[in-house]
């Protein structure tokens, strides 16, 4: 049997210890204190999905899509239009794909979230992760933020479409899917394996965007996701004969992979700008305090600028745009507290930029710990997002209107997301897909897959008006040429 390692123990006792404590938060401004019918309608649809455990191994995403799916069919949606489907060994793992039936004046367009969510242990948390509750003007609850909001404002207003008889020029397909947390049962890549009929649009609206705050509350910038980073896992192992504790080696497994961790935290990887976060810096730079615009400005200038880019990188928001970012995740090694080690691992996650490949961060992890008795394996072989695409001027036109009516003079900017999203698996299959939601939060207050994950109670119904309206406008609008 493996032990984990001493520093797993305790950073895990750290967090045990702390589990009871309160959030504090800020309140958060502007929640309704009366809904309105179309609110009420999301809201419930939003508290169902949140409470049904959807966490990979010991959730089930089929629950909560047959729960979608049930009311459809009570709105009267055609059997044919409705399909729970998914890879037969995995029943857990079904995914709801939704037509809603337009006038055919063009391809359709696809309607992403997952249902989905990272794991919560309910000792973590000061409350049940898997009862949402309202407290100071937020949502709280395992996925209100990554990603059912998005899934609840989709489904609930493709039933208000329905309910009203309002009739789009193209189809709308909402796909609810699986795993895109993890697990082996990707929804997505399942579906354009086995149906990209159902799913085949002309491009789609995922989440990765989304407004941002400033220290004002008052709404800053718009973003919409059109690259990302792309994930890939990497294993670091060591292994040697092991021996009694009594007599210590200086090849110690667990000082060997230590001394590779710290030399991976302490690197930094170049910057590399592309065709999206080269304007997004450009765009943001307007909006910003004046020292970040400036560095903002000069990196955009000349991506070589270190001075530019230090400072840049004081800011968490922005830090991880810059470059590809690895760091260490998870540890495990050791078989008796009284034996020298005979195998560690650690998992080291990189988010990789687009423009490089799996292999060449492999390479200059190599080239950083720089020892042979450290093995490093990556979980995929090259992958990438595909060259940064220009936004769908429809989309495009659309969504700088809508924030304008309803937030004011902000830029709407294109972004790299720094996390993964299902977009790149649909983006590599030749399906564009942008990241739009309309909802807005303060730098790092939602704290997704974190411990009392949050969003603005405003936010999700911001939200639900935002994407209420862009769907209408780009379902209906004539293409621009």
């Amino acid at each position: 049997m493996r032990h984990t390692l001493p520093l797993a123990l305790v950073l895990a006792a750290a967090v045990s210890s702390d589990a009871a404590a309160q959030p504090t938060l800020r309140p958060a401004p502007g929640a309704p204190t009366t809904l309105t019918p179309q609110q009420a309608a999301a809201r419930e649809i939003y508290r169902e999905m949140v409470e049904i455990n959807t966490a990979d191994s010991v959730g089930s995403v089929t629950k909560s899509a047959e729960a979608v799916a049930a009311r459809f069919r009570a709105a009267g949606f055609p059997a044919n239009d409705i399909h729970l489907l998914g890879p037969d060994d995995a029943p857990a793992k079904k995914n709801l794909v939704i037509r809603y039936r337009g006038k055919t004046r063009g391809k359709a367009i696809l309607l992403l979230a997952h249902l989905d969510v990272v794991q919560a242990k309910r000792s973590d948390w000061a409350t049940d992760p898997f009862v949402m509750r309202e407290e100071s003007g937020y949502f709280l609850g395992r996925g209100v933020a990554d990603d059912k909001s998005m899934a609840a404002i989709l489904t609930a207003n493709l039933l208000r479409y329905k309910q009203e008889g309002w009739v789009p020029d193209r189809d709308l397909i909402l796909a609810l899917t699986a795993d895109e947390e993890g697990g082996r049962s990707n929804g997505v890549s399942w579906l354009i394996a086995n149906h990209r009929d159902l799913i085949d649009a002309e491009y789609a609206i995922n989440e990765g965007g989304g407004g941002t705050l400033g220290p004002d509350d008052q709404p800053l910038f718009h973003s919409i996701q059109a690259a990302e980073k792309v994930y890939t896992d990497f294993t670091l192992t060591v292994r040697n004969t092991g021996g009694h504790s009594s007599v210590p080696r200086r090849d110690n497994a667990i000082y060997s992979l230590a001394a590779a961790l710290l030399k991976i935290q302490n690197y930094t990887f170049p910057v590399e700008l592309n065709d999206v976060t080269r304007p997004f810096f450009e765009q943001t730079a307007k909006v910003e305090m004046p020292s970040l615009g400036a560095a903002m400005r000069a990196l955009s200038a000349n991506p070589a600028d270190t001075a530019a880019a230090r400072i840049i990188s004081t800011d968490p928001r922005y830090a991880s745009m810059l470059r590809t970012t690895c760091v260490a995740t998870m540890l495990e090694g050791g078989h008796a507290p009284n034996a020298l080690p005979q195998f560690v691992k650690a998992n080291v996650n990189c988010r990789i930029a687009p423009t490089s490949k799996t292999s060449q961060v492999k390479s200059a992890l190599e080239r950083v710990v720089n020892d042979t008795a450290v093995k490093i394996t990556a979980d995929a072989s090259d992958r990438t997002d595909g060259a940064p695409a220009a936004i769908n001027p429809t989309l495009l036109q659309a969504t700088t209107a809508l924030t304008k009516t309803m937030f004011g003079g902000i830029p709407v900017i294109p972004t790299m997301s720094t996390g993964a999203t299902d977009g790149y698996r649909l983006r590599n299959a030749g399906i564009p897909t942008y990241g739009v939601s309309g909802i807005f939060s303060a730098p790092g207050e939602t704290n997704a897959h974190g411990r009392d994950e949050k969003l603005r109670i405003k936010a999700f119904y911001d939200g639900l008006d935002f994407l209420y309206q862009l769907v209408k406008q780009v379902s209906t609008a004539k293409p621009i040429s």
